[in-house]
């Protein structure tokens, strides 16, 4: 499959690498393509790389995708949009703690079926996660096209998420618990200082 990843930092690098590894046909997208040639895999323009994916990824930082996606409009059109960002303040507060940013995108690119994932845990751990962590963990899908999140299944399967270990939790206003989370996120790895963790959901028949 054609993955266009917008973004050059931590999450884009990593989920670039990941795919990659599985087989996919993927490019980076960056707002100066130049700066980056040390990558291993092809750096293009953003708008480049929304035309290249089948499924584009939203890797963007801080305040950015809001901004950028809607002038993509035009290449993201019918196609399935992975929304891994969260918009936080400087202060890590959330910019849109009545909403999520996958709502907002969702609202502002109705051609484009967007799903919320992998916002939830550190890149470190976005692909391949049992070689750092030692057991099994629980990864969130939030989305309204169905066939989205099975095409979206399928590729966080090749990043190493089991389908028993995925979680949809149903229409896109659900990534706002996904986006919240990020609270939880910043207050435990304060307490255990360090970043690299995830969450296992865990049910009486378990």
């Amino acid at each position: 499959m054609r993955i266009g990843i917008l973004g050059t930092g931590n999450v884009g690098k990593a989920v670039a690498a990941g795919l990659a590894a599985a087989g996919h046909d993927v490019v980076l997208g960056s707002r100066d393509p130049d700066s980056h040639k040390d990558l291993d895999l092809p750096v293009v323009t953003q708008e480049d790389a929304a035309a290249h994916g089948e499924v584009v990824v939203d890797a963007l930082g801080w305040g950015a995708p809001l901004t950028t996606l809607p002038a993509l409009a035009g290449h993201l059109d019918g196609k399935v949009l992975i929304d891994i960002s969260i918009d936080l303040t400087p202060e890590m507060d959330l910019i849109h703690p009545d909403s999520s940013l996958a709502e907002q995108l969702q609202t502002a690119l109705p051609g484009t079926r967007v799903v919320k994932t992998l916002c939830t845990v550190d890149s470190a751990i976005m692909a391949d996660p049992l070689k750092t962590l030692p057991t099994p963990t629980t990864i969130f899908l939030s989305g309204d096209d169905p066939a989205a999140k099975s095409t979206v299944g399928a590729l966080l399967e090749d990043l190493g998420w089991a389908p028993e270990h995925q979680l949809d939790l149903g229409g896109i206003a659900s990534a706002r618990a996904q986006e919240h989370m990020a609270l939880m996120f910043v207050a435990v790895a304060g307490a255990v200082g360090g970043h690299v963790f995830n969450f296992s959901l865990v049910t009486p028949g378990a």
